[in-house]
């Protein structure tokens, strides 16, 4: 089952799939989609491997917002449905206690020590944007 999944020490896959700005419906395509593409999978686990090394550097619990979001509800949104988020390669984050700069600065650390890979970095006053892009982009 979803919920029960493990993918590091301190991540579960719900954390990846669940969020509280989907309704029953939307949710329920998104664990469709999830269970249909072998692409996601691997990249949620594999973002889910880099959060790990973040929270274990942090020493704190990091909060997934929201990671996957699939075209579809992009779309619905306004969006483009290029999002990084689209692929399972992003995650939305807080760590607890610790501002969004802070992580960010923290993320940037690890990643110029090797420790997590390079990829795209955003600060918001509440939250930072992660993902695996391979390619250094900063907003």
């Amino acid at each position: 089952m979803i919920k029960d999944k493990k993918l590091t020490e301190n991540f579960m896959l719900s954390e990846f799939l669940y969020s509280k700005w989907f309704d029953k419906e939307t949710q329920a395509k998104v664990i469709m989609l999830y269970n249909e593409c072998k692409s996601v999978q691997y990249n949620i686990q594999k973002l889910a491997n880099q959060l790990q090394a973040l929270r274990n550097e942090l020493g704190v619990p990091v909060i997934v917002n929201i990671a996957y979001r699939p075209v579809f509800y992009e779309l619905s949104k306004g969006r483009d449905g290029s999002s990084k988020h689209t692929k399972g390669e992003a995650g939305d984050i807080k760590a607890q206690g610790l501002t969004p700069k802070y992580v960010a600065s923290k993320i940037e650390q690890l990643i110029n020590s090797g420790d997590m890979l390079q990829g795209g970095l955003g600060v918001y006053p509440t939250f930072v944007h992660y993902d695996i892009r391979k390619t250094k982009a900063r907003w």
